[in-house]
């Protein structure tokens, strides 16, 4: 008999108004028996039907909901409307290269990203029932997309908190991994493989066509530029000269590849190193920028690390805040969740202080509309995207 969940009382407003988690501590009790990863239906204390999702007892979260209609079955079929629905959503926006296609809990479909790189697909599966459904959502993609190939960048360490190992590789087809693709009308090679994410961050592709605006006839510096998105954009805006900055050199030949495939060779330069240190010797030595860039990665995984990761970010934009020409921009962004907006403009105020700039916001942004975010479920906003001028 398949698992039956009974809520405690009061706890299904939250899941009522759309969002997926079931946490085990919200759970009053549980009749039937199954396997973890196996479908369950929810209902609240009294009896009354909420919906349906996989169940994973290893996970605090105990059941992620997408389906709200008691009658239907999550088969072939199911998969294929609802992973099409979530890609007619991207091209009524005029997304088609290359894209978020399917967005999690965003796109009632939790735990299962998937993002579009030209004709190929890269996929990340983050729960136990998603993974025990992988042929099948496999079939549906072929199905709704024709690729000719799929990848797959299971590679995250949530997945250990489902019980599930990191794995990545090739689910179809027999092909590079590394792809060419467009993105503001400019070419940029994803690697699926071993870049970051499912191959490339695709979530700040309508931040690095803002950017073009802020470099016109500027030195700009791009820091934590992993392989060159704001880079290029940048000198596709008429930037004088362009700094690409990172510890990684692998990131760097991809930025100086990148470069040469627009034709910004002369343009770009790169720098290795510590973004932190090579910040602090550009302040030793005078050195400045009209534009400066702050794209680091995620400071703080877990709301445990919010307090250091505070420190962090406000250290990082004290240092960019200092080396901007007065009239410049620092243009600085978070993609922690668990750095809010208002705790990220908090940290923003302070660093201004610190810094001892007057600095004034110029344009406030988020991730890129094929990133929709869920009112009901703050954990679907996630990225800061804050431009700043330096008066």
């Amino acid at each position: 008999m398949p698992y039956s969940i009974y809520l405690k009382k009061n706890e299904d407003k939250r899941i009522r108004q759309g969002h997926s988690w079931v946490y085990a501590n919200e759970v009053a009790r549980i009749e039937g028996k199954g396997k973890n990863g196996e479908l369950a239906t929810v209902y609240d204390n009294a009896g009354t039907f909420i919906g349906k999702g996989y169940i994973n007892h290893l996970s605090k979260i105990l059941v992620r909901i997408f389906i709200r209609d008691e009658d239907i079955t999550p088969d072939l079929d199911f998969f294929i409307n609802r992973i099409q629905t979530a890609y007619d959503y991207r091209l009524k926006l005029g997304y088609s290269d290359s894209c978020r296609v399917v967005f999690a809990e965003a796109d009632d479909l939790p735990a299962l990203i998937v993002d579009k790189y030209h004709d190929l697909l890269s996929v990340q599966i983050l729960s136990l029932g998603m993974e025990k459904n992988k042929d099948l959502i496999v079939e549906a993609l072929r199905a709704v997309f024709n690729p000719r190939g799929i990848y797959e960048r299971s590679d995250a360490a949530v997945r250990e908190k489902e019980g599930l190992p990191q794995i990545k590789g090739k689910l179809f087809g027999d092909f590079d991994p590394r792809v060419e693709i467009e993105e503001n009308g400019l070419r940029m090679m994803a690697d699926l493989a071993n870049g970051q994410k499912t191959g490339y961050f695709l979530d700040q592709k309508e931040n690095r066509l803002a950017i073009r605006r802020y470099a016109k006839d500027a030195d700009v510096l791009d820091c934590f530029c992993n392989v060159g998105g704001f880079s290029i954009n940048a000198a596709a805006g008429g930037a004088k000269s362009v700094t690409a900055l990172d510890i990684s050199e692998r990131a760097l030949a991809d930025v100086r590849e990148n470069a040469a495939l627009n034709g910004f060779g002369s343009v770009v330069k790169t720098v290795c190193g510590d973004v932190f240190e090579v910040l602090r010797s550009y302040k030793r030595e005078g050195t400045t920028f009209d534009t400066v860039i702050l794209d680091p990665p995620a400071f703080c995984k877990s709301a445990a690390d919010v307090k250091d990761a505070y420190r962090g970010y406000k250290d990082i934009n004290i240092l960019g805040m200092k080396l901007v020409r007065p009239g410049g921009f620092l243009v600085t962004a978070s993609c922690s969740h668990y750095m809010t907006a208002p705790l990220f403009e908090k940290m923003l105020r302070e660093a201004a202080i610190a810094s001892g700039r007057r600095v004034r916001t110029v344009e406030v942004k988020s991730q890129s509309p094929d990133h929709p975010a869920l009112l009901c479920a703050e954990e679907t906003t996630y990225l800061k995207f804050y431009v700043l001028q330096i008066i």
